[in-house]
């Protein structure tokens, strides 16, 4: 399926702002889809953020971009089809591939209240990444192709 890298298809000068609108809008759309305690927690927490920076969610995808892109690389590489169901198919190894990204950037935050809402949010992290790879997949593959 893939025809070039991610790297190549989406961190052009012209492709990345709409790459990273376009993944804003898979986290926004998956924190509006969050229900019961659990996605209260999500959306208060995502709430907080905005309130520290309103662009912090640009910001943050901006910033770990490159660093996502090369985590979801070889599962591109492998896709013969639909990105999205490939990326469920190993949703384990892809999600734990993601949340190194972020953990890493965790470690040296620029703001220590979005470290510390990060870490509150951090241990049911993988089940909302996994929730999200049909979206994130799907988006990435309209992006690319």
């Amino acid at each position: 399926m893939p025809t070039s890298t991610l790297h190549d298809a989406l961190l052009t000068p012209e492709r990345r702002p709409q790459a990273v609108d376009a993944l804003v809008g898979v986290v926004d759309a998956e924190v509006q889809s969050k229900s019961g305690l659990g996605g209260a927690a999500i959306k208060t927490a995502y709430g907080a953020s905005k309130k520290i920076d309103a662009r912090l969610a640009h910001k943050a995808v901006g910033r770990m971009l490159p660093d996502f892109l090369a985590a979801l690389e070889p599962y591109w590489a492998q896709s013969t089809g639909d990105f999205g169901a490939t990326l469920v198919a190993r949703q384990d190894e892809v999600a734990e591939s993601l949340l190194a990204v972020t953990d890493q950037r965790a470690d040296n935050p620029a703001h220590a209240a979005v470290a510390k809402v990060y870490g509150m949010i951090r241990p049911k992290a993988k089940q909302h990444v996994t929730a999200a790879l049909p979206r994130l997949g799907a988006t990435l593959q309209s992006l690319a192709g």
